[in-house]
């Protein structure tokens, strides 16, 4: 079936995955998840070896769709649970993608644009790049994220990053273990085919099994923690707080929080 929001292309044992809604700054809609997770699921099947994830036009992607924003009020629970699941399962999916995977970030990646570029085996960013866990600024939980942050900077940055939801830069990313380099925005593509042929040189059957060991590192504590994330996500869409959140940012207007 062709795709609407991505382009999916392979060259040798390469797959480019590409999100394709630049007039959108790439943002992740109901159908783009859905477009993804079949994208993954045909790479799988491929001779591919690696996957490089990136986006069209100046973003990676902006976060959420604001149509698919503004359908979030008002939705059953049973909805919003199954949207959550869905999204839980996208991120997992980039994370234990049993493949090796690269993204190039080749411009801004805010909320759920940070967990599809920062989720990669190896992330490279252009000095344009931008990230950032936004939620809380607009009633929103990052609890599905949180559970991969953690694990990937440590406490103490993630509480920083996930409580303020500040935007910050591509230098700061790679301080803090975010993502693996930093490059000068015409440098980016040449660097990701230079890190890709680097992984080309190595056994297959080597890089596949040292995934799935890695893979298994925490597996059933990440399993658990999802599982928790999930339900307190669904849970906070049912919040007054939610429904501001998202109304002022929708009428770009300050929020007045009622903490309930």
């Amino acid at each position: 079936m062709p795709y609407n929001t991505i382009t999916l292309s392979y060259e040798d044992r390469v797959a480019l995955l590409t999100l394709n809604r630049p007039d959108k700054r790439n943002a992740i809609s109901f159908e783009l998840v859905d477009e993804v997770l079949r994208a993954l699921a045909d790479v799988e099947k491929s001779n591919a070896l690696v996957l490089v994830l990136t986006g069209a036009g100046k973003a990676f992607s902006g976060g959420l769709d604001l149509e698919n924003l503004k359908a979030l009020i008002g939705r059953s629970e049973e909805q919003n649970l199954h949207d959550t699941q869905t999204m839980a399962h996208l991120f997992r999916s980039i994370y234990e993608f049993p493949k090796p995977t690269v993204a190039a970030v080749n411009g801004a990646a805010i909320a759920g644009g940070t967990g599809l570029a920062t989720l990669c085996d190896i992330t490279i960013a252009s000095t344009e790049a931008k990230f950032g866990y936004t939620e809380v600024r607009i009633g929103f939980i990052p609890a599905i994220v949180s559970s991969f942050l953690v694990r990937q900077v440590g406490e103490k940055q993630a509480r920083d990053l996930l409580l303020t939801g500040r935007i910050f830069d591509a230098q700061e990313a790679y301080r803090i273990g975010l993502i693996n380099e930093v490059v000068e925005p015409d440098r980016l593509l040449p660097r990701v085919k230079e890190v890709v042929a680097a992984l080309l040189e190595n056994s297959p059957l080597s890089l596949l099994a040292t995934k799935k060991l890695i893979n298994s590192f925490g597996h059933e504590e990440l399993g658990r923690q999802i599982e928790s994330g999930i339900v307190e996500n669904a849970r906070s869409r049912t919040t007054k707080d939610f429904n501001e959140g998202v109304t002022s940012f929708l009428e770009k207007r300050k929020p007045v929080w009622s903490g309930q």
